[in-house]
């Protein structure tokens, strides 16, 4: 076997996939901070308010939640430990944000990256949501075996 050859192959495979990855995320995060710079954020989830009042949210967990949506959770993160350090941000916000967050994340950032590299969106995410329906179909989270609720008081 040519290992030369092999590992030549290797490595221009992955700079390949990270030079991709990198022409999809570098934009996004310019796009952020400028709209971040320009209160563009703001104003957004000033609009935003009355749904993130049915999903249980303060007006202020909307620039986390259109950061949480469009990085996805691995940048997302790290804005929402910041706000969670600063006090900014009730319990309650913090848990539904990351609900969400854990839920949805997947459909944009993972479907983007895996198109990148070839992957059929369509059957990517027609996987992906038939996995969420299923998971969900089984549980009731609100419900013990009892009837009797459970967990935190706050959703």
């Amino acid at each position: 076997m040519n290992w030369i050859g092999f590992l030549n192959e290797v490595v221009r495979g992955c700079w390949d996939n990270v030079s991709l990855m990198a022409v999809i995320i570098i934009p996004i995060m310019i796009i952020l901070e400028i709209a971040r710079d320009l209160k563009i954020l703001d104003r957004v989830g000033e609009r935003l308010a009355p749904a993130l009042k049915f999903l249980g949210m303060s007006k202020e967990a909307a620039s986390l939640l259109m950061v949480g949506l469009g990085f996805g959770i691995s940048y997302g993160a790290g804005v929402i430990i910041e706000a969670a350090r600063s006090g900014r941000l009730s319990w309650q916000d913090l848990f539904l944000l990351n609900l969400f967050l854990s839920i949805c994340h997947a459909v944009v950032e993972d479907a983007a990256l895996f198109m990148a590299v070839g992957a059929d969106g369509v059957v990517s995410r027609s996987g992906w949501m038939a996995r969420q329906a299923e998971k969900h179909s089984t549980k009731d989270f609100t419900k013990g075996m009892d009837g009797e609720r459970q967990g935190h008081n706050c959703c």
